[in-house]
């Protein structure tokens, strides 16, 4: 089959690359969260600390985010093509590693090593979509089955681990990317458009690396101030290493001809709405998720499919209101979808903390699907409000920037709300979950969590509003 050149591709090469493309999406998406309802089954065959186990789910998230700023620019010098080929060999590795891992800390190094696969594919999968889609009604839908994917990806994880281990081991969550990896590269050396770099561009790996240190230094104080017993020297070394971090990388940037992020962008109250909107309304999914799984398996003695499938309510009202928000911006604006957005999601977390504190089931599914109807309106326009609102001559930095914002908010819920479990339990309990588990305790600490979610949202819609207070309907980028 013929390479696409953008000129004399037919339809059929074009939406079957679409095709492939989304395949490598859903799994950076899934990765994302399929071993929410996998963390009960790695604690029993590996033997995972509490702590251990906020470091396997987070040590994907990180390097994604931490990377993802950068690997955009590289794929414009080496081109994207062979970008996206490197990334679904490396996560191809890396998913048989993780399969096969012996212990937890070498499941971490693998996770890590997904990551990095990740962050080589995802800023390819749309900078080719671009590139293979010349005609503007084409592309336009093609970018909107992309996000569509986005979306459904981050939110099938839970159903999807729940379901391997229904009938398979916990090595099986990593196993089914392979075949998949294996399918894409066939597909894009069939039909994907010509490799086309830009050895003028340049990459600066620096500015990566302080990224990635400045992050990890980060989650790694926020898990030690949580952790009751924390060690002083290692919380102190991890605070000023992420000090030092983020006064590299904001040093570094202002050095460069052509720096990964300018800060003066934030001016924009828009942009920097959007920002918030995007890390929020991931924060408080992610948060929802990974607790709501752990609590059903390990109170209620859900099975790890059974505890998927009550998370599911928040997929299922997400994806039709994302494309009903994003329908309807041109008409509401910004302020309404997303303000009233998290005003819908304090309102659904809050419910589900009662509910969930009076056994009353039916109650807690919907108050989750609540959730998810505020979280897709928010989530369809945030996009928007950055990518729409940057300069035109800043669109590669814009859409980097709002990658790095959802896997932010997912990466800071599961190091924030991840470490403030144990925290609570051990509180209410006087010890922690590795003596035996203290239903009642647990779930005061569960309950207390999603509390603290509901508040945080409410701010959120405060701060949103405030950002989208002329409520725009739309974002018009300067030149």
């Amino acid at each position: 089959m013929k390479h696409l050149d953008n000129v004399d591709s037919t339809p059929a090469q074009r939406w079957t690359f679409l095709l492939v493309v989304s395949l490598g999406l859903l799994m950076i998406g899934v990765d994302n969260s399929i071993l929410y309802t996998a963390l009960p089954e790695l604690r029993s065959q590996l033997g995972t600390t509490e702590t251990q186990a906020l470091w396997i789910i987070n040590a994907y998230p990180l390097v994604l985010a931490g990377l993802l700023l950068g690997t955009g620019t590289l794929g414009d010098r080496i081109g994207h093509r062979l970008m996206f080929l490197i990334g679904l060999v490396i996560f191809g590795a890396a998913s048989l590693a993780a399969a096969f891992a012996p212990g937890a800390w070498p499941l971490i190094a693998a996770r890590a090593f997904l990551g990095l696969g990740a962050a080589t594919m995802m800023p390819a999968t749309l900078a080719l979509i671009r590139i293979t889609f010349s005609d503007e009604r084409e592309r336009n839908t093609a970018i909107g089955v992309w996000g569509s994917v986005a979306v459904v990806g981050a939110a099938l994880g839970p159903v999807l681990g729940g379901l391997l281990l229904e009938y398979f081991w916990w090595g099986s969550v990593f196993l089914i990317n392979v075949p998949i990896v294996v399918a894409a590269l066939v597909l894009t050396v069939a039909v994907a458009p010509p490799n086309m770099p830009n050895p003028v561009k340049r990459w600066d790996a620096r500015s990566s690396l302080y990224a990635l240190v400045t992050l990890s230094s980060l989650v790694t104080a926020i898990k030690e101030a949580a952790n009751p017993d924390r060690t002083g020297w290692l919380l102190a070394a991890a605070t000023l290493s992420a000090v030092l971090g983020a006064s590299a990388f904001v040093h570094r940037q202002r050095r460069l001809d052509d720096p990964l992020l300018t800060f003066d962008v934030f001016r924009s109250r828009i942009f920097s709405g959007g920002v918030l909107a995007a890390s929020g309304a991931m924060f408080a999914v992610a948060g929802l998720e990974l607790l709501t799984t752990q609590r059903f398996q390990l109170v209620a003695g859900y099975s790890p499919l059974e505890a998927g499938l009550i998370v599911v309510a928040v997929t299922v009202a997400a994806f039709p209101f994302s494309l009903l928000g994003g329908a309807s911006l041109h008409r509401a604006g910004f302020a309404p979808l997303i303000s009233g957005g998290f005003l819908a999601v304090a309102a659904g977390v809050g419910t589900a903390a009662w509910a969930g504190g009076h056994d009353a089931l039916p109650l807690f599914i919907a108050a989750l699907a609540l959730v998810g109807a505020g979280a897709g309106a928010i989530m369809s326009v945030s996009s928007t409000a950055i990518i729409g609102s940057a300069p035109i001559r800043r669109a590669g930095m814009a859409a980097g920037v709002e990658a790095v914002s959802y896997e932010f908010g997912t990466l800071l819920s599961v190091a924030v709300l991840g470490s403030l479990l144990p925290l609570f339990y051990a509180r209410s309990a006087g010890g922690d979950m590795l003596t035996g588990l203290n239903g009642a305790a647990y779930d005061d600490a569960y309950l207390t969590i999603l509390l603290i979610i509901s508040a945080l949202a409410a701010v959120f819609a405060a701060v949103t509003g405030w950002c989208f207070r002329d409520n725009p309907k739309g974002a018009h980028a300067p030149e």
